[in-house]
Formats: structure tokens, sequence, C-alpha cells
């Protein structure tokens, strides 16, 4: 393992921590007329829309053209992948298992023991989470569709739940293919009810076991129930994470009364074949006021629907969600007249979200010059951005996904309800940057298993001298030149290896995997 450049992890923490950096951020000049390719246009959309600029999606652009593209992105979604993914994807076999398929086929430790008893060999649970990273890795690397794989992760940290806890293992590859992907270009309502019925959410935070006051437990049915009562875990989470936010104006007596509302909502057989199943003896059928509504008592779905319903097209739900979106897409501290404008759009299309989608990408503030390089990439971001710069040739292997645990985002396994961290500060510790810096090395150095990655095929200098590699790669890396303090930082450890080299009477040539690894754990290359 190379020694990394003290100083540069400091030119990396000190960056991340002040914002955005110069070179992305300057003011552009007066302008007379654009050129026909923006190429830092294209970037910062590619640093947004997509996982970061690659090779053919910078070629995408310069065919379609920036706007051409982004429309592409948003009105095709589900478009049909690459045969060469399509193949990836279909040698990972949980991926279009049924919830009760994969009980079988990857048994919790007890029924795996009874099957070797039985001289069968059950495949270990942990391959789920394996074949479930994998596959989300590839999609955003290799998928055309960008936006969609965006979306995806956008929205399944919105409604997190962690792979975790107990029988979530199971269900949380059918929660992201069947309540999460078909519905991020559909209605926010739609969406909010996919993950409301879904056994995943209802197993996370524990409706499932949810009943009325009163209901004597014997008539509970399930065994971990032995303390029937109302449970308010996916009540509060609903107002405060999935809809209204914490300053939505609700009140606790309104997580009691919505808690109410979803009482015999359930699964049957979590452990086995789980399905979402109405539970109608444990729903409790008085009336209840949910933010100042009346909900008449029901013994059916209806008061949950009904709830939803509200909850969908509250105006509280419009801002917080707008300012979601607008802190994904735009800053981590989104002006408040954006978040505005998006929540009017929201409302009047009654939560359209291609529409909600169209009125954040058109904003001025998404292309504001202080937007551009305004935000910090998460791990996953980091990694798959990487990943797609360098053109890497990738069959993910368990030290692929374990190196984003390292970085702090062990994938699909948030462990709690408000997901992974959205805004830079959680990210921008040294721990953190010096695993970034590692993967980076051993991914260009050729010693990240799984991964492909031929340097000199991404950037031709004009002279084969260290400054003129720094400056050709940085640029095909990068999107733009790096900055002064970044080459110089370079070029110094180019100089110390020189110089140790020279002590032994070695000549050697110029270390292009250690500029290309120095350059992805730059600090121009953390922001996005």
């Amino acid at each position: 393992m190379r020694r990394l450049p003290v100083g540069f992890l400091a030119a990396v923490l000190l960056s991340c921590a002040s914002g955005p950096h110069s070179n992305a951020s300057a003011a552009p000049g007066p302008v007379v007329a654009r050129p026909a390719f923006d190429e830092a246009r294209a970037v910062h959309v590619l640093r947004r829309m997509a996982f970061g600029p690659s090779p053919q999606s910078l070629a995408d652009l310069r065919r379609l053209g920036v706007e051409g593209w982004m429309e592409t992105q948003l009105s095709r979604p589900g478009a049909p992948l690459p045969p060469r993914l399509e193949a990836k994807l279909q040698t990972l076999p949980s991926l279009t298992m049924s919830m009760a398929d994969l009980v079988r086929a990857y048994p919790p430790k007890r029924q795996r023991e009874e099957a070797l008893k039985d001289g069968r060999a059950p495949l270990r649970p942990v391959r789920i989470g394996l074949e479930q990273s994998a596959a989300k890795l590839l999609r955003a690397v290799e998928s055309p569709n960008q936006l969609e794989e965006v979306l995806v992760d956008f929205w399944f940290n919105h409604f997190n739940v962690s792979a975790d806890k107990g029988a979530t293992r199971w269900m949380v590859t059918a929660y992201e293919r069947d309540a999460i992907r078909p519905k991020v270009f559909g209605n926010f309502r739609e969406l909010l009810g996919a993950t409301a019925r879904h056994p995943a959410m209802l197993f996370y935070l524990d409706n499932w076991r949810s009943v009325r006051d009163g209901m004597p437990a014997r008539l509970t049915r399930e065994p971990e129930a032995s303390k029937p009562g109302l449970n308010e875990n996916y009540a509060r989470e609903l107002l405060e994470l999935h809809t209204l936010g914490v300053e939505g104006g609700y009140t606790q007596q309104d997580v009691r009364e919505v808690a109410r509302c979803f009482t015999g909502w359930s699964i049957r057989a979590p452990r086995k074949a789980p399905e979402f199943f109405f539970r109608r003896r444990a729903h409790d059928a008085d009336d209840k006021q949910v933010l100042g509504q009346r909900i008449p008592g029901r013994r059916s779905l209806a008061d949950g629907e009904q709830v939803l319903d509200l909850l969908a097209r509250h105006p509280a739900t419009a801002r917080h969600i707008a300012r979601k979106l607008a802190r994904r897409f735009v800053s981590d501290t989104p002006p408040p007249a954006l978040v505005e404008q998006v929540a009017k759009v929201f409302l009047d299309s009654d939560g359209d979200l291609p529409t909600v989608y169209r009125a954040l990408f058109q904003s001025p503030e998404f292309w504001a010059p202080e937007a551009r390089a305004a935000k910090v990439k998460t791990p996953f971001e980091f990694v798959v951005s990487a990943l797609r710069a360098t053109e890497a040739e990738v069959t993910v292997r368990p030290r692929l996904v374990q190196s984003l645990a390292k970085m702090g985002e062990p994938l699909f396994r948030a462990p709690a309800p408000t997901g992974f961290p959205e805004g830079a500060a959680p990210w921008v510790n040294s721990g953190s940057l010096v695993a970034r810096l590692n993967f980076s090395l051993e991914l260009v150095s050729g010693r990240m298993p799984g991964t492909e990655v031929a340097l000199k095929t991404l950037a031709t200098p004009p002279e084969p001298t260290e400054r003129a590699w720094v400056d050709a790669l940085g640029h095909a890396l990068l999107g733009a030149p790096p900055s002064e303090q970044t080459r110089a930082t370079i070029l110094d450890a180019l100089s110390k290896r020189a110089e140790a080299a020279s002590a032994v009477g070695e000549t050697r040539p110029v270390d292009v995997p250690l500029i290309a690894g120095l350059l992805l754990g730059s600090p121009e290359f953390q922001k996005q």
C-alpha cells in the first residue's frame, strides 16, 4: 500500500468542509454566445442527475445536447438495459425471487440446520445482501437510465428500511424492486401507499404487531406479540420522515390517532411467506381525529388509506418533499424560494413526481454557479462515480461492497429510519476520507477484486511528463483541470518518490496509477 500524503488528506478535509471548490463554482464572465457544447454544464448535470460523468455519458450529452439528454432521462423510465448489464444481473438469481422463495433458498439459521440434517445444502442469507448490493452498484455504474438509479437511491433512503432487522433481510429485495423502483416516476401518493403496505416497512417499524388497545393476547395469533397493543413507530415516522416533516404541525395526539388508523395492517407468515394482510379483528374501528379531520371508524383498510390521502396532499408534505429533493439535487441548504416553488408544483400537480422533478431541474437555482460542486458525495456516490470516471469493467465482489461499509455506508443497512445522512458533515472526517483514498489507489492499481481499469486509454498527454499526465488525467477524471493546490500536491508526492528511487540508483517511469488515485482522492472529486 502506498503511503498517503498527509498534506493531501488535510487539503481534502479543508476543501470539503469549506464549500464549493473555487474552480467549479467561479462565476462565469459575460457570455456572448453559448458554444455548441458546454462541457462544464454537462458535467454539472451528470454530477446531479447521474452518478457522475463517464466517457460514454459525455458522448451521449454531446450527441443529444444537455436538454435533450435530460428530457430522455425524464421521459423514458425503465428503458431497456444494455445486454451486457442484463447478463450480469441475470447471474444474481435472488433479484427476481419472491420473498417466500428467498426464505426457502436462503433460509434462516434454524431452517438451514434442519436442511443440512436432511442432506440439503441451502445457501446462506448473507448472499441476498451481496447480490442486492452488487445489482445496485452495477445499475448505478452501467445503466443508461441514470436518473432512475439516482431516484431509486433517493427514495429508498427516504422510505428507509434496514436489512439488519430480523426478517426484513428477506423482504428488502422485493421492497426496492416492487414498492420503490416502479413508482419513482409515478405519483407520490402511489409511492407512499406502496411503502405503507409492504411487509418490509410493516416489519421494520413494527406496525405488523400493532393492534387496538384492549385486544386480548389470545386473539393476536402471533407468538411475538406477547404484549399486544398499539404501536406508534410507523405512525411517527410516517408523519416525521415520510410526509409532513418534523416541523409539519402535528402533535403527539396525531401520532396516536394515526397509529390507531393503521392497526391491523399486518403480515401473514412474516418468516416464511411474507405478504400484506389486514387483520380485521385487530383494527380499531372507533372514530379518529387526525390533523383536525375526522376519520370515521370502519372495520376496514379505509382508515389508513384516508390518512395516506390526507398526508399526500398536505402543504407541509409538499414543502418537506420539495426541501429534500432540493437538498439532494441543488445544495445542502437549498434556497427557501426554490423550496416554495417546487412545493407549489407538487400541490398543483397532485404529487406528480416527473412534473416536480422538471420544476427542480429547470429552476435557476439548479443551474446557478454557486450550486456547482456544492455538495459532497456520499460513499456510494463516490465509489460509483470513480468506477464510471475510470470506465472500470466491474464484476462485483464482496471486497467492493465491503469498501462502502468501511466508508460508513453499508448498502441497505442504514440502522435508523432516517436512512443515511444527506448532508456533507457526516462524510467529511479523516477516517472516511482515508478509506476513500485507499479505495482510489486500490482501484487504479488493479488491486480491487472484480474491477479492471485501463488508465492509459482515458487520456493522452501531449508529452510523457508527470505534469502533463496530471493535467490530462485530471481533465478526464475531474471534468476540468485540477486546481493548483491539487496539482502541486500530486507533483510533490511524485517528486519524493523519484528522489527515493534516485537514492538507490533507479529511474522510475511516470507513476500513472498514483496520479489517478490521488486525483480520485482529491477535493475536486469528492464534490458534486
